[in-house]
């Protein structure tokens, strides 16, 4: 569907959600308060007290507290809660912010003040996952499903999703407002172009079923919609048949080019990897000794004598399916596509593991930093993506001055095709065929002041950003993350003028999403 701009329109809009952005003090009475909430009807519960849980995330750094915290049993439960506050119009200030498992970095499943909604309260039940076989396989999900759950139950049947994130431990609803990237991406594209029908509750209250072929607009809209136009509250997930074990491969590469002209190799090639991603490692001490607990080196001597320290490296990891009885065919497939490449022959570090012990392996980091009391530190990410024509400039300049003595976490690094994406979803994307995801998953050490700090990192990342604007290497943020109206507009681009009227078509008043700080809601003086 394509939007043509009317006056009428574009005045409601500036009205609406421009003026928005002015806070305007004012006595709401009790529209405000509990009482109008307590008042509900619900097959499940509203709490007011002890909901500090709810103003905290993954990122640490933002703490908003709610008024309330909506613990639904049932979708009437969130479609009741959101069409009272939208009845109360734009007198109440009251916003609604859907949370899922809390993995946000900057506060933008928090509502200052409002009705946080905890998407994880339906009760646990395989019912309310149902596998369908056949051609066309698929499972239906609730919005506030993790999907390693998923992974779990599509299993009993041979099947798991396509697409996935490198963390299972997220909701349907929140990976599917964002994007959700894996090393799969270049070749079924990322989770959003993975599902084939979503139920979703506007900032209306209305409860709309959604597809390509009904209220498509609405569908392409709240998929990488940051959650602005509505809360996914099930979506119905494309599947295919899982294997049962994957080799599982780490190569390193001291040249950059040859690095991603690898890369940019495999992701086009007809028989290739299942999975493709990559990482920067900067002055790491004994890299390839602390592979050897979940790898094995195919030349342990050479590998013993390889020294990482004081260096700029470049990791390929790899991935290849396989079931037992195929494990021969299996194995000259990698060493077919393995010779092709131009790695360090001494870094070549292969493990076989089982399928699900792969895609959950983030987890077992969680597992031991949970243990010393490191996961629950700010976590100031970036994640940009990058034009391919751009990679070297970006690389140069980034990794050869801005972070050229460390980094404080995992950088990841690897290309995917943008064919893969539906460009009539909200997601935004670079204008070049192929683009890089570039993440800096950074720890900051709380209380330091020093290069493990968080004014030292968001120092670095600043640095980054204005790098990259000042070379005009056309980057767009992924989980992006702006506190001003003209910095979305640039952000968004040509695509602002359809956001902004699909805000207007399904979240007129702004309720919905306030900790991504696009729209401010509208408070009329009575």
């Amino acid at each position: 569907m394509r939007y043509q701009p009317t006056g009428i329109l574009s005045i409601r809009s500036f009205m609406i959600l421009i003026l928005g952005f002015i806070t305007i003090n004012i006595n709401l009475g009790f529209l405000g308060t509990p009482s109008s909430l307590q008042t509900l009807s619900l097959d499940g519960h509203l709490s007011f007290e002890e909901n500090h849980h709810a103003a905290r995330d993954f990122g640490n750094r933002y703490k908003f507290l709610p008024l309330a915290v909506l613990h639904p049993k049932s979708v009437s439960d969130i479609a009741t809660t959101i069409k009272h506050v939208w009845q109360m119009g734009p007198g109440s200030e009251l916003t609604v912010a859907a949370r899922g498992h809390g993995h946000s970095l900057q506060g933008q499943a928090q509502a200052h003040q409002g009705v946080v909604i905890n998407m994880e309260s339906f009760s646990r039940q395989e019912s309310q996952m149902q596998v369908h076989t056949g051609r066309n396989p698929y499972v239906d999900v609730y919005g506030g499903e993790l999907w390693i759950n998923i992974l779990h139950e599509t299993l009993k049947y041979g099947l798991a999703p396509k697409s996935w994130t490198d963390y299972l431990h997220l909701t349907v609803g929140g990976t599917l407002s964002n994007a959700g990237i894996s090393g799969q991406a270049f070749r079924h594209g990322p989770q959003i172009s993975n599902v084939h029908q979503l139920e979703v509750v506007t900032g209306k209250g209305e409860v709309l079923n959604c597809s390509e072929k009904q209220n498509a607009d609405l569908f392409h809209g709240v998929l990488g919609g940051l959650g602005q136009f509505g809360i996914i509250t099930r979506a119905r997930i494309s599947l295919e048949p899982a294997p049962k074990m994957v080799k599982w491969i780490r190569v390193l590469y001291s040249d950059f080019s040859t690095f991603t002209s690898d890369q940019e190799h495999l992701i086009s090639a007809e028989n290739t990897f299942d999975y493709i991603e990559g990482f920067v490692i900067i002055n790491r001490t004994g890299l390839l000794n602390n592979w050897r607990s979940s790898f094995n080196p195919q030349d342990p001597v050479q590998a013993s004598q390889f020294k990482s320290d004081g260096r700029t490296l470049f990791c390929l990891e790899l991935a290849k399916h396989f079931n037992p009885d195929k494990i021969d065919k299996t194995n000259k497939e990698i060493e077919k596509l393995l010779s092709q490449l131009g790695y360090i022959s001494s870094t070549l570090f292969l493990s076989e593991v089982p399928y699900v012990e792969f895609l959950d392996r983030v987890h077992v980091s969680e597992v031991k930093l949970r243990s010393k009391g490191l996961w629950e530190v700010p976590h100031p990410w970036l994640n940009l993506l990058i034009p391919r024509s751009k990679i070297h400039d970006f690389s140069k300049e980034v990794f050869g001055n801005i972070l050229s003595n460390t980094s404080n976490g995992p950088i990841l690094i690897y290309p995917v095709h943008k064919s893969k994406w539906d460009n009539r979803t909200s997601a935004v994307l670079p204008e070049e065929d192929v683009f890089y995801l570039v993440a800096f998953l950074t720890s900051a050490v709380p209380s330091s002041t020093g290069t493990d700090g968080l004014e030292h990192i968001l120092t670095q990342n600043k640095r980054i950003l204005d790098f990259c604007e000042a070379a005009q290497l056309g980057v767009k943020q992924y989980l992006p993350h702006y506190t001003t109206l003209t910095e979305w507009r640039a952000h968004f681009g040509p695509r602002w003028e359809v956001f902004m009227q699909r805000k207007t078509a399904y979240d007129p008043l702004a309720i919905l999403a306030p900790g991504q700080k696009i729209f401010q809601k509208a408070i009329s003086i009575l």
